[in-house]
């Protein structure tokens, strides 16, 4: 089923064959993440895979399944093994103590810190060491049309990325035109970024994309591992299935349709799979669920958009929290 050239659709389609099949044409690795739209305020990439410890991994999941902030990354992984004043445990900050009892009292929320009041103190122990499971974290833009426009402005992002010294390897993805040299070959890339050429006309799986250039592995600068761990969080927290939040499940005509081993969303109305930026109340096509869909099964579980939200919830569980290594199995 063709998917035309949505930046959207193929960002989706990118990711669910990194899921199945990163790193390619290597060993497999013991763990790994995948996620969308993540980067910091200057830069933002459309693929972000996290290369991960398992047991590091499988001791990450006792502080839960939401992200860690940079405040609450900060109060975690200095949290004591025994009990101390707050102030004597943790680095002192950058910024206020208040902002830092905030964070202590939403950790202690979340059950990822203990707490405890001696006197006007307020004492911090640990639940467990926070463990070192980020490996390395690898960026892809996904451009399916790179012409020589697209490359000359991609160029320049490029540069930023290779420099930047948060990335350990940098990629572009684009659509495979089987021409004997692809285009992306001939265009003023950075030769450290590496070139996939895709090919999902007949759907994602395995084999889906190939290696037209391979990338050098960068050094990723020790002094930004803070924010490398923050990115780590986010794509542990988020993952690449939350479209959802910007579209409109509960919209009748929205649908998820299977295009090989990946699922992708479908618009029944406008025939075709449609991008988050014109699924929303806006739409012309746009109607509410009927009411009567929204009340079958007991309890009350909501109609098919809600279900659709739970199948996507799940999928993410199963890949982000236990590593997409070894978890091919179909949408």
């Amino acid at each position: 089923m063709s998917t035309g050239r949505s930046e959207f659709v193929y960002e989706l389609q990118v990711c669910r064959w990194a899921e199945l099949a990163w790193p390619p044409e290597e060993p497999t690795p013991p763990a790994y993440l995948v996620a969308r739209q993540l980067g910091t305020k200057q830069r933002r990439w459309d693929t972000v895979v996290i290369e991960a410890d398992p047991e590091g991994l499988a001791a990450r999941r006792q502080f839960g399944e939401q992200e860690l902030d940079a405040d609450l990354l900060h109060v975690v992984r200095h949290a004591p093994a025994d009990w101390a004043f707050y102030r004597d445990a943790l680095p002192k900050p950058d910024y206020p103590w208040r902002y830092v009892r905030e964070s202590i009292h939403r950790a202690d929320d979340r059950g990822i810190v203990q707490t405890r009041r001696n006197g006007n103190r307020i004492e911090i122990k640990q639940i467990a060491p926070y463990p070192d499971w980020l490996g390395r974290l690898i960026a892809i833009e996904n451009k399916p049309d790179l012409d020589a426009s697209a490359a000359r402005q991609l160029a320049d992002q490029l540069e930023h990325d290779v420099a930047a010294g948060l990335a350990d390897e940098v990629w572009v993805a684009t659509a495979k035109t089987g021409r004997r040299v692809e285009p992306a070959l001939l265009e003023s890339l950075p030769v450290e970024a590496g070139i996939l050429t895709t090919d999902f006309e007949g759907g994602v799986d395995a084999e889906s994309a190939s290696i037209e250039w391979y990338p050098t592995r960068l050094q990723a600068d020790e002094d930004r591992h803070d924010r490398r761990l923050e990115l780590a969080e986010r794509a542990y927290g988020r993952g690449w299935r939350n479209y959802e939040r910007t579209m409109r499940p509960d919209c009748r005509h929205f649908q998820l349709r299977p295009a090989g081993r990946a699922l992708l969303p479908w618009c029944e109305a406008k025939q075709c799979h449609q991008s988050s930026t014109v699924c929303g109340s806006s739409c012309d096509e746009f109607e509410p669920e009927p009411p009567t869909w929204r009340t079958r099964g007991w309890p009350i579980e909501g109609g098919p958009g809600k279900g659709l939200k739970r199948l996507l919830k799940s999928r993410a569980e199963q890949y982000n929290h236990v590593g997409a290594s070894g978890l091919n199995a179909e949408e």
